[in-house]
């Protein structure tokens, strides 16, 4: 069966688009067969992303590796039962239709709280939570003390992901693999980084998840968007030199997908 990776968090800004279009396009790369859905169905970032791929390899001529974005199929409502979902049958079908056909089934979520949300997460074997360096973003995981010190309770996200895996549970799967991916981390050692790092190893043992590295804030990710590019794809596209900062970002990437421990994957990029 295909491993579902949910990319999800609850807050917008936090670089759940960019994530996603690094992972799925970097499996695909390694040669695995990837399927994407984008349940943002408002602003579809992972969508148009995989829409401009599309349009710059046409018009390049290039062929390059990359995953299939899929939208949710319609469902007829009248043919429901009585307390019956649609959203929860629109995501069940497209991922049935993707299984067999599928290494890896990527679902880029929404930041915000929503059924297909709700849905995606308990459907995760491994749930990666991008977390921008900032109290505001930890908000969502925990409550915490006014000196930034001392847990003092999970919070709205946190207890989604619980709600998740004790559905999870019941149906006999195996537990979620939670990872958080640290986003946006300042190079400089400051006391809030600091305070940040302490609190998310806190929390990590507390309600069961790992840590993982993320991105910095770079230009090359605004820049790419538009092409539908990613970082493994500059040298492909004619980019002879990489600058310090790509290079950078690729070890970024690199170590990023060495922290989530994908089954089978073996990083050689």
């Amino acid at each position: 069966m295909a491993h579902i990776i949910v990319v999800g968090n609850e807050k917008g800004g936090a670089g759940k688009s960019t994530v996603s279009m690094h992972v799925a396009s970097a499996l695909a790369r390694l040669g695995y067969k990837v399927n994407t859905l984008d349940l943002d169905l408002r602003q579809r970032s992972l969508g148009r992303y995989f829409e401009n791929r599309a349009a710059f390899l046409k018009s390049s001529g290039l062929d390059l590796p990359s995953p299939t974005n899929h939208d949710l199929p319609e469902i007829d409502a009248a043919a429901l039962k009585p307390g019956e979902n649609v959203f929860d049958h629109r995501l069940s079908a497209a991922v049935s239709r993707l299984e067999a056909d599928s290494d890896f089934i990527l679902i880029d979520c929404p930041g915000s709280h929503t059924r297909l949300s709700q849905v995606a997460h308990s459907l995760a074997d491994t749930l990666v939570t991008p977390l921008n360096d900032s109290f505001v973003d930890f908000d969502l995981l925990a409550r915490i003390d006014s000196n930034g010190e001392r847990i003092l309770g999970p919070s709205v996200y946190s207890e989604m992901v619980w709600n998740a895996r004790q559905l999870r549970a019941q149906a006999g799967l195996k537990p979620i693999d939670w990872v958080i991916v640290r986003n946006r981390v300042g190079t400089q050692r400051m006391v809030n980084k600091e305070k940040m790092e302490r609190a998310i190893e806190m929390l990590a043992s507390r309600i069961g998840f790992r840590i993982a590295p993320g991105f910095s804030e770079r230009v090359i990710f605004r820049e790419l968007f538009p092409r539908g590019l990613t970082l493994l794809d500059l040298k492909d596209i004619g980019v002879k030199q990489l600058n310090i900062s790509n290079i950078a970002a690729r070890q970024e990437l690199r170590d990023m997908m060495k922290a989530l421990k994908l089954p089978g994957v073996e990083i050689d990029f």
